[in-house]
């Protein structure tokens, strides 16, 4: 019997990106004009997800409670120039991700405490090779239990993969291994799917093999 293909695994930094879903965009853009920024921000807002959040396909996540959900999709990057995509840098692939979160108020300042416990970055089993340009088609599908509790579509964000891409290197050098995350998207409500302890997470789009973990209870 040969042995199972090792489940993929970010090797350099995880970036993810926030506000780059229409929908959540427009929800937030009241705010935007109040202390302390007062204006839309300009430049792509990003954050990290430390090694320590990094999990495999099939992992059993410890939580504390109720946890919100992330499906999402990391660009990895390879190494050398796309002279395609503007001269940024060569994407290797796509990836899904979950990239899971405690409920937390603000999303101006991401808190470490929040995004990055241990686990907190369920990642797909494999990178697949993918044109940027076909980012946009992908729509995922988030289910908890067997349940379909959102549908994330590409097509609707802020910044195409391309254009995020360029505007990251505006201001920082993205590194052969490392993912841009391209954001995660809200429900109508503006708030994020959530799931507990005991529950199963799915989530598939065509092309890739199903992202699928479930969540267990955090021993004290």
């Amino acid at each position: 019997m040969s042995a199972a293909a090792p489940c993929w695994l970010p090797t350099g930094t995880v970036y993810g990106t926030l506000l780059n879903f229409r929908r959540k965009w427009t929800l937030w853009t009241p705010k935007m004009s109040e202390a302390p920024y007062k204006a839309p921000p300009k430049a792509p807002v990003l954050y990290v997800k430390t090694a320590n959040t990094f999990a495999p396909d099939g992992a059993a996540v410890a939580v504390p409670g109720e946890v919100e959900l992330g499906a999402t999709i990391g660009l990895v990057i390879g190494g050398g120039i796309d002279e395609d995509a503007g001269r940024g840098p060569r994407v290797r692939g796509c990836v899904l991700l979950n990239d899971l979160s405690l409920p937390h108020a603000s999303y101006y300042r991401p808190a470490i405490r929040y995004r990055n416990r241990d686990g907190f970055l369920v990642c797909g089993a494999a990178c697949v090779p993918m044109p940027l340009a076909d980012v946009a088609d992908l729509v995922l599908e988030l289910r908890v239990n067997g349940e379909l509790v959102q549908r994330v579509d590409c097509a609707t964000l802020v910044r195409d993969a391309a254009t995020l891409l360029a505007d990251v290197g505006e201001f920082q050098t993205l590194q052969p291994g490392d993912v841009l995350m391209l954001g995660t998207d809200c429900l109508l409500d503006g708030a994020r799917p959530r799931a507990r302890a005991g529950d199963r997470v799915e989530i598939s789009t065509p092309g890739f093999a199903p992202l699928v973990h479930t969540l267990v209870e955090e021993t004290p």
